[in-house]
């Protein structure tokens, strides 16, 4: 589990296909402190675990469905990735819970700086039902807070210090990004799908009277 607190943009230096898998080698350092092999660490909000550790990078693999469903294939060498070890139990938890599955892909359709800047995003209809005003998610694994919903896209904004310490700095108009949304609300979801059969079932059967 993590929690959407970057702690460093690392640096793609190898994207290869190995068999059926890929192998993403990342330079960095900060997140290879305590890191040991088998561990996981979120690239661009993806966990992936740790295959090989250097002394400034260290080596994952990627599933093709991970990497077909995920902003990896639209990456390459040179490019700049947002990183977070996973959540330590003592550890302090200042975002929220991010699981590092990816629900879809967003596409930035605007920018706009004022105070700090708001960002546009564009997502499939089958991901904007979880995403609400004033709700968390997590773009390339940075967590904010939802700004206001359109009928295909969310807006979040950003304070400068996010926006600097995140590769978000180096996103334009046009760029695709990792969006997971909270996962609370699809447990919410779940559950009231769940109460509303069973509802429904007694309807059918005579036990009660009404709608749901």
């Amino acid at each position: 589990m993590f929690t959407g607190i970057i702690e460093e943009v690392g640096k793609i230096v190898s994207l290869t296909r190995s068999g059926e898998n890929w192998k993403i080698v990342i330079k960095c350092s900060t997140v290879l402190e305590e890191t040991r092999i088998g561990q996981s660490i979120a690239v661009n909000g993806v966990c992936l675990t740790v295959t090989e550790i250097g002394r400034d990078f260290f080596i994952a693999d990627i599933m093709p469905k991970t990497f077909e469903n995920t902003t990896f294939k639209f990456l390459k060498i040179g490019d700049f990735v947002n990183l977070e070890r996973s959540l330590k139990a003592d550890g302090r938890f200042d975002g929220h819970i991010v699981q590092g599955h990816i629900d879809c892909i967003g596409k930035i359709v605007n920018i706009e700086k004022s105070f700090g800047y708001l960002v546009e995003i564009s997502v499939e209809n089958a991901c904007m039902r979880y995403i609400v005003p004033k709700g968390s998610i997590a773009v390339d694994g940075i967590s904010l807070t939802i700004q206001e919903t359109k009928s295909s896209s969310f807006v979040v904004a950003i304070i400068p210090h996010t926006f600097e310490v995140t590769n978000l700095k180096y996103k334009r108009v046009g760029d695709f990004v990792n969006v997971e949304t909270d996962i609370i609300g699809r447990y919410v979801e779940n559950f009231l799908k769940e109460k509303k059969d069973i509802y429904t079932l007694l309807i059918e059967n005579g036990f009660v009277k009404g709608e749901f």
